[in-house]
């Protein structure tokens, strides 16, 4: 018997924003299909028509998975996980051994597949950078909904985020941003 799925099954109760006053709440699993449907279309892009070489749909796996950890460490707010070194190094040996923890639940006769998943692999780098910017469009976009509900608690790290985003200096980024962001500000009926 393997609990890994069970596991998994909890992404929908670890919620993200913490700190912060939500209209909407957001759980892991959600922020997770975004960041994947993102990342696929940032690896598009990028091949399309920028040119570039990635596996779009290896690029959305990546992203499925990318927050799998915090199912057994929860969702530590960004400005504690960032605070200093020291807490970011420290954070990120938590993850390892959080994923080692999920790792460890599935079957052996499987496990060569979830490696590369679970565990940030050097030839994969390019693809992780496509996950990372999707991760941070995504917490772009929560802002965008929130100030879009009038909630003001989100303006500074829409500020924050956006220029997070800028310095990326990713092509396809800045392609996203101007093609598909404008329209997150409109009601649906203004999307007609």
């Amino acid at each position: 018997m393997s609990h890994f799925f069970a596991y998994l099954s909890r992404m929908r109760l670890i919620q993200r924003w913490s700190l912060m006053y939500n209209v909407h709440e957001e759980n892991i699993q959600e922020h997770s299909l975004q960041v994947s449907m993102i990342a696929h279309i940032l690896a598009v892009v990028r091949n399309e028509i920028y040119g570039g070489n990635v596996n779009p749909d290896r690029v959305a796996v990546l992203a499925m998975y990318h927050d799998a950890s915090e199912v057994i460490t929860g969702d530590l707010p960004t400005p504690i996980k960032y605070f200093s070194p020291e807490i970011k190094k420290a954070y990120h040996e938590i993850e390892d051994i959080a994923n080692e923890r999920l790792f460890s639940m599935l079957p052996e006769a499987i496990r060569k597949h979830y490696k590369s998943i679970l565990f940030t692999e050097d030839e994969e780098k390019e693809h992780w950078k496509l996950v990372k910017a999707a991760d941070k469009i995504s917490a772009y976009l929560k802002c965008l909904e929130e100030l879009k509900q009038g909630n003001q608690e989100f303006s500074q790290a829409k500020s924050v985020i956006k220029r997070s985003i800028e310095e990326m200096g990713l092509p396809e980024v800045k392609y996203f941003m101007q093609t598909f962001t404008p329209s997150m500000r409109l009601t649906l009926d203004e999307l007609d």
